[in-house]
């Protein structure tokens, strides 16, 4: 996967529309790279090595290695722009990054489980997929786990019942309690238990 998020870049000169279009037609993707107080460099790459790479979960969250001429820079994607009906990556964003200044992103959740909760009788309900969080780049996983297999039916998982590894905070969290987000949730099927069936016909009878 090293090699995956190793990516060649060249320095563009070439800007506006015309050219990005240009570039397209040859299998090239543009992009831009800022942040670090530095100036924005627009870079050019193999659309087939940027379309491999992103196929992979972790190259949304993890720190990649831009070649940029040679000379290699660590950084997040923050923005990635599609064709709306074809396999074209249109523009990509990318962020710098320092080993010792912490970053802010978003990390994909794995939950894990899940199966157990069905198995109760519950549903499985998602209410977020990633969580945002500050960390060092050394310090970025690549996902976090949420174990769902002592959650009851009716019972919810918030974000201060989650394990973050070591260096890494939630920036929700920071902001204070009235922001610890609901991660999943077991709910009962719709139309209620089978108890709660009985129950009904039971006053109906009545």
């Amino acid at each position: 996967m090293t090699d995956i998020f190793t990516l060649d870049a060249e320095v563009r000169t070439d800007l506006g529309k015309g050219a990005s279009r240009r570039l397209r037609h040859a299998n090239k993707v543009p992009a831009i790279l800022y942040g670090e107080g530095k100036e924005p460099v627009s870079l050019t790459l193999a659309h087939n090595k940027v379309f491999r790479a992103q196929q992979e979960e972790a190259f949304y969250s993890q720190v990649l290695t831009l070649n940029v001429d040679g000379k290699p820079v660590e950084c997040l994607v923050k923005d990635m722009q599609r064709h709306p009906f074809k396999q074209i990556i249109m523009h990509l964003d990318f962020m710098r990054v320092d080993a010792a200044h912490p970053i802010h992103t978003n990390v994909p959740i794995h939950f894990l489980n899940e199966e157990a909760v069905t198995k109760s009788g519950g549903i499985v309900a998602h209410n977020i997929t990633e969580i945002a969080v500050t960390c060092l780049p050394g310090d970025l996983p690549e996902f976090i786990e949420v174990d769902v297999a002592g959650l009851e039916v009716g019972q919810t998982l918030h974000l201060s019942d989650v394990t973050l590894p070591k260096g890494v905070t939630s920036d929700e969290l920071s902001k204070g309690e009235d922001h610890d987000q609901a991660v999943v949730t077991a709910n009962a099927p719709k139309g209620g238990s089978s108890d709660d069936e009985e129950a009904e016909e039971e006053t109906t009878e009545e």
